[in-house]
């Protein structure tokens, strides 16, 4: 007879498969999306995360103790925590102790733990491990009744539900996973910025989306690299889903023979090794030129790939073909999904931020009545342990007269008024404890725990005490574990800044009388002896010869003053470069100025986009009919094609210097005639951009102009340097021009004859400036301003350049770096410059760079002189 006849057929449900195939797969994508793929939104974790962690901190492999095999780890969490199999929970592990996924690891991992190029860790049996210390902190205070504890999958013992964390893990380690019906893929992110975000969100909870990323900027990734524009990253901070563009960190390092493109960053999740493999299949294929080979040397010094470039090959084309075709620039699709409740929820970047500080409020307010819950309990058994000593001998004598402990505990209660914990406190006391010291530290035990309970009692009723709790714990975490940002943020194609193409490097802008204008790199110029006739400079019709000369460094935004009191706007980059003898560009091809009018001036910034800058600092100008009017520099910190009106020129006048100040300088303006005014600038209010000014200082008659104006900023340490038209020039201390009110004619700063001939410029130097001199023969000298000995101020100076030609005078004089500080900043900026070269090619759409042969790269130097200065 068949088996199945003999089953009972009342044990034989009948039921529709179409719905228990609905009921039954709803049950098990539920259990999968809470119970294993996706984190929860307070700690970031899943949870087979959050019992290795619980496992490792309750077998005590703490980051203080030595290290334990992982399969140790891994059996602990499997027998108490997590029935699943050892490879989910190893594998887990060793994903907590990579520092190419995680942004923080977690877990401190000894031995093979795998590796960027995708190779697998070492067999449980073999690894090592122990908590990180910031793993420590995400289970902080967890034994202060915290977070809310569950039983494990046997009911033996209890597990956390959540940890209570002081670390936005969620946010600072990302996280991913793939669930029933969806799946999330959180990116990493700065613990500094994520918790100045939190920390700006408690100040503020109504905080909208723009102020929040001026904290949580983009994520940053451990793999570094770039992040390609923002607006992928605005999409998933908004509506929690959003493409970023990743790019790798790619140099052109050149030689002789060929250029190498060295990768030292790659995208985040990108494998090194199949990268490697990849561009040689497209070699081989023929889909990829230029490229003669490519290997891995990276080390221990870090990761270094190097694609070597074919002679004839331009690699920055290549470069960027290889951005186009291989992983080097890859995209990261953010799907923030997190369970909220215990639901799958997607989110904005402000909802992580919102439910993390909401935990950690919550953390605050259990962990604060514990400890109070705790503190209250001990005082309270103190006040009868007080009572006890303060009464001694009656209490030795009750319990000496009773038969039972039960009995004197009964005994006490009744004579002190006590409760039956503290009356065993006091039966449970030691002879010992009954000495006079003890009773002194019984009382200073007790009046530190009423100031305690005082202080918990406000945080539960003061909930702004409250909030400086929980941001005086996030800034500790970020003290102590806090770094700079790995992955940098650049612009794409429509955000692309030029300047990122250009070394920072000192320049020389020259303007010639009929307005030509170059730069030349500093170097060019080198430094001769006093009284030296100088080097050929730039090659001019017989009209025409080099007017004004000022140093500046490549990323300054230059301000050009004309002589009618308009203002213009150029990048230093976007002057044309020229050799030191050649002619330039004519400045109405760069500039709109008119015909009839011409450069005076010039100021050199950089910082027209730092508001608080802008509103602490002026420009004043000084005209030659001896003219000054001082006007904010926000006034002047909107570029317009067309310029501005700077400053009213009343008629008969015009701009012959303009500097700027921080409201509170000192100024010393000298005319032809060989005389100073010093005066301090608050004696000048304040003006409107189309103002005219008031008087500066009172000239001469007859043909006396103003040739000149500085602003001192050390008069101890500063000297002023005036040179005359014939080359004749000299040093004098500040402090010999003494201070008057503006409108003065000034005192005597040199004295002018004919051998000297007429003042021509006025500069305030130290022993650590050149002077560059160019004469209307297009000769300059350069020569250290320490060689000119300080003279006396009525004094006619001596020779500075020697005039050859007859009736040649000095045409323009300024004041750059020496050339020890210049050699300083090339020696100590070059091999970083070497580093970083092209570092932005990657940032620049394929088809600009195939349309430039070389471009220089990013790189930020310190200006050695100040960058907010002029000199003209």
């Amino acid at each position: 007879m068949d088996e199945n006849q003999t089953v009972d057929q009342d044990r034989i449900i009948k039921i529709n498969i179409e719905e228990e195939m609905k009921s039954s797969y709803i049950d098990y994508s539920m259990s999968v999306i809470v119970a294993r793929a996706l984190p929860d939104v307070r700690d970031g974790f899943k949870p087979v995360h959050r019992r290795i962690l619980y496992g490792m901190l309750g077998i005590g492999n703490t980051s203080d103790k030595p290290y334990k095999k992982c399969a140790r780890v891994v059996g602990e969490v499997l027998g108490k925590y997590h029935p699943h199999g050892d490879s989910s929970v190893y594998g887990a592990l060793v994903r907590l102790a990579q520092d190419w996924n995680m942004r923080y690891t977690l877990v401190d991992g000894q031995g093979n733990f795998g590796s960027v190029d995708g190779d697998s860790a070492a067999a449980m049996r073999y690894t090592e491990c122990r908590l990180a210390k910031m793993g420590e902190h995400i289970m902080d205070d967890l034994d202060k009744d915290t977070v809310d504890m569950a039983n494990n999958f046997d009911d033996t013992l209890v597990e956390p539900t959540v940890m209570p964390t002081k670390i936005p893990n969620l946010l600072v380690n990302g996280g991913n996973g793939i669930a029933v019906g969806m799946a999330t893929n959180m990116p990493t992110h700065n613990l500094r910025e994520v918790i100045d975000g939190c920390c700006a969100y408690i100040d503020n909870p109504d905080i909208d989306l723009e102020d929040l990323m001026q904290h949580i900027q983009a994520p940053d990734f451990p793999t570094g690299g770039y992040i390609y524009g923002l607006q992928g990253v605005k999409d998933a901070y908004e509506t929690g889903r959003g493409r970023i563009i990743l790019r790798a960190k790619a140099e052109i390092e050149s030689d002789e023979s060929h250029d190498k493109i060295v990768i030292t960053e790659i995208p985040y999740g990108v494998n090194k090794q199949q990268l490697i493999e990849y561009i040689a299949n497209l070699v081989k294929e023929g889909k990829l030129d230029g490229i003669a080979n490519a290997n891995d040397e990276s080390g221990r010094q870090g990761m270094r790939i190097v694609i070597d470039v074919k002679r004839d090959a331009n690699a920055n084309v290549i470069l960027n073909k290889l951005f186009k075709m291989t992983a080097l620039q890859s995209s990261f699709s953010v799907n923030n999904i997190a369970l909220v409740n215990g639901r799958p929820r997607l989110l904005s970047l402000k909802e992580c931020v919102k439910y993390f500080v909401e935990h950690r409020h919550d953390v605050t307010i259990r962990r604060t009545k514990f400890e109070l819950k705790k503190a209250q309990d001990r005082a309270h058994i103190l006040k009868g342990l007080i009572i006890a000593c303060d009464n001694i001998d009656e209490v030795v004598h009750i319990i000496r007269g009773s038969k039972t402990p039960a009995e004197a505990q009964t005994n006490l209660e009744k004579r002190f008024d006590l409760d039956e914990l503290q009356s065993k406190a006091i039966v449970d006391m030691r002879l010992s404890q009954l000495t006079g010291l003890r009773l002194e530290q019984l009382h200073a035990e007790f009046d530190e725990l009423e100031k305690l309970i005082a202080y918990l009692e406000n945080i539960l009723s003061d909930p702004e005490l409250c909030k400086k709790v929980m941001k005086d714990e996030l800034n500790e975490v970020k003290e102590k574990y806090g770094d700079d940002r790995r992955t940098k943020i650049i612009p794409d194609e429509h955000e692309f800044n030029a300047e990122d193409f250009y070394p920072n490097d000192p320049v020389v802008i020259t303007v010639s009388h009929l307005g030509y204008i170059k730069r030349t790199p500093l170097s060019d110029f080198r430094e001769q002896a006093r009284g030296g006739v100088g080097s050929k400079g730039a090659t001019h019709r017989n009209a025409d010869f080099t007017e004004f000369i000022y140093p500046a460094t490549m990323h300054q935004t230059m301000l050009f003053f004309t002589k009618k009191g308009r203002c213009y706007w150029l990048k230093c980059y976007n002057i044309p470069e020229g050799t030191k003898d050649s002619k330039g560009r004519a400045i109405q091809n760069l500039l709109n100025i008119e015909s009839d009018d011409a450069i005076n001036a010039i100021l050199r910034l950089r910082g027209l986009d730092d508001e608080e800058f802008i509103n602490s600092h002026y420009v004043v100008f000084a005209t030659k009919n001896g003219t000054v009017k001082k006007t904010c520099l926000e006034a002047y910190s909107r570029p317009r094609t067309n310029g501005v009106i700077a400053i009213n020129i009343a008629e008969g006048d015009e701009v012959v210097d303009v500097r700027l100040t921080n409201g509170e300088n000192e100024l010393i303006m000298a005319n032809r005639n060989g005389r100073a005014v010093r005066f301090d600038e608050r004696t000048i209010r304040v003006m409107g951009r189309t103002a005219t000014g008031v008087r500066g200082m009172r000239l001469d008659d007859g043909d006396d102009a103003v040739i000149g104006m500085i602003v001192v900023d050390d008069p101890i340490n500063e000297t002023v340097m005036v040179v005359s038209e014939n080359g004749y020039g000299k040093r004098t201390l500040v402090e010999d021009y003494r201070k008057t009110n503006r409108g003065g004619k000034g005192v005597k700063t040199m004295s002018i004859t004919d051998k000297t001939g007429r003042l021509v410029a006025i500069k305030n130097v130290t022993d650590d400036n050149d002077l560059m001199i160019i004469n209307k023969s297009g000769i300059t000298i350069r020569l250290s301003v320490a060689e000119c000995r300080v003279m006396g101020r009525a004094t006619q100076g001596v020779r500075l350049i020697n005039l050859s030609k007859k009736n040649d005078i000095i045409a323009s004089v300024c004041r750059t770096m020496s050339s020890e500080l210049e050699a300083s900043f090339e020696e100590d900026n070059r091999s970083e410059w070497d580093k970083t070269q092209d570092e932005e090619n990657e940032s620049r759409p394929s088809e600009l760079a195939e349309d430039q042969e070389d471009h220089a790269p990013l790189v930020d130097f310190d200006d050695i002189e100040d960058e907010n200065d002029s000199d003209s």
